[in-house]
């Protein structure tokens, strides 16, 4: 049997409400056990790690990345993403599904999940909701689910017909999995490039007004009341990457009625605004946009109060060819999975006061939770041994040309970063280390 003690760490595990000092040991792929410290000293290891003065958490989960493979590896593969992904932290990951072809079918989706691709850490995927992510007719949830889907999405595009949202909710609901929306009415946001603003009026942009998001917002939520009215069901409705305050006191209000909705914020939309733009810079260009100082504000506040479910990257790779252009021109999204946590740590835990667990939550538990994954998020007994250490106290430079991602597209390169990632074990393996000296024979 394999198995690896790590030592003398600060253990964290929110779903088990654990904040102490505990030593874990791990066998198989699997937690072993979990005792104070000292306790599992003489019990006989092939491996051990001392993680004195180490945070030690449940591995870290991105319930949305972009990996683009197949069809546009010049940008990302599963390997070169997965790969990135363990330096950050992650164990696991949900590739969405806006791939060349889109991820609509069961052929598409076990040829992204088979070992094959080379996947660093846990790969999970998201199917398409639509045919070919169009909005007009579903795909098959049935079979997409049998073939391991763990949610819908046309991501990247907005299921903006109101027949066919409901349809998909309704089939999301039979199926047992969230539906994920995009949330932008693209009719408002048509030709616009960034926020609505006064950033926009100087430099000239067609801006984005907060509308384009709450009113499908809006509109969604509104689907679910009269869906567990009618069909007596209750379905999931996740929104993805929340930018605004307006959508997320409408999420907030909706969950306080008891409707089933989670939310997802990224790294970017609760640390820039679209100041960040600067002289068109298109590394401060994604969808949704970068917004105003008060929605980033909301967004931290809903972190704080629980309204937001979890940290999710939308980790979206590019060539440079397709950033070095005109800004109204330039791919939006940005890299993200090496940053998060720095990111997490910085903005929210040092600078707002977020508590250590409730950052490791909403990157581990929080979307496990989302997504039913079974044994990961947590690091009980019996649970998958997906484990991150790291140094909180810990502070580093992120050198986009460092980086494991294919693509260098990222406003933070330069940036500082807290919190450094020591050590990354997906499934009781150490698949990325940044100390030699952390491994004991």
């Amino acid at each position: 049997m394999s198995t690896l003690l790590i030592r003398n760490g600060r253990l964290i595990d929110p779903a088990n409400n654990i904040d102490a000092e505990r030593d874990l040991l791990l066998r198989d792929g699997r937690v072993a056990a979990v005792e104070p410290a000292g306790v599992l000293d003489d019990y006989e290891v092939a491996e051990s790690i001392d993680a004195a003065g180490m945070i030690v958490a449940p591995g870290l989960i991105d319930m949305h990345v972009h990996l683009r493979e197949p069809g546009q590896s010049y940008k990302e593969t599963i390997a070169s993403g997965t790969a990135a992904a363990a330096v950050g932290g992650f164990t696991s990951v949900v590739a969405m599904p806006n791939t060349v072809p889109v991820n609509g079918s069961a052929a598409t989706l076990e040829w992204m999940l088979d070992a094959a691709r080379g996947a660093r850490v846990k790969l999970f995927a998201m199917a398409a909701a639509t045919k070919d992510s169009q909005g007009t007719e579903l795909t098959d949830f049935a079979a997409l689910r049998r073939a391991g889907a763990v949610g819908f999405t046309d991501d990247g595009k907005p299921v903006l017909e109101e027949r066919i949202m409901r349809a998909a909710l309704i089939a999301a609901a039979r199926a047992g999995v969230p539906l994920s929306q995009h949330a932008e009415d693209t009719r408002i946001s048509a030709g616009g490039c960034m926020n609505a603003g006064a950033v926009a009026f100087r430099l000239g942009l067609r801006g984005i007004p907060v509308a384009a998001e709450s009113l499908i917002v809006e509109r969604d939520i509104q689907l679910l009341r009269e869906i567990e009215t009618s069909e007596g069901l209750h379905p999931h409705l996740h929104v993805q990457h929340v930018s605004t305050a307006r959508a997320l006191e409408t999420i907030r209000a909706a969950k306080q009625e008891g409707l089933h909705v989670t939310c997802e914020v990224t790294p970017h939309h609760f640390t820039l605004t679209d100041e960040a733009v600067g002289d068109y810079d298109t590394h401060a260009k994604m969808s949704p946009p970068l917004r105003a100082e008060a929605d980033r504000l909301a967004l931290i506040a809903g972190l704080v109060d629980g309204t937001v479910d979890c940290i999710a990257t939308d980790h979206a790779p590019h060539a440079a060819y397709e950033k070095e252009v005109e800004f109204d021109r330039a791919a939006n999204g940005i890299t993200g999975l090496e940053t998060a946590l720095g990111l997490a740590l910085g903005v929210l835990h040092q600078q707002h006061g977020l508590s250590l667990g409730r950052v490791v939550e909403l990157m581990s538990a929080g979307p496990a939770s989302i997504l039913a994954l079974s044994g990961r998020g947590s690091l009980g007994l019996g649970h998958v041994a997906d484990v991150v250490l790291f140094d909180v106290d810990a502070r580093w430079q992120f050198k986009a040309a460092d980086s494991l991602s294919r693509s260098r597209n990222t406003p933070f390169d330069g940036a500082t970063m807290v919190g450094r990632i020591s050590a990354t074990l997906c499934e009781g393996r150490i698949i990325y280390r940044d100390s030699p000296h952390l491994q004991e024979k």
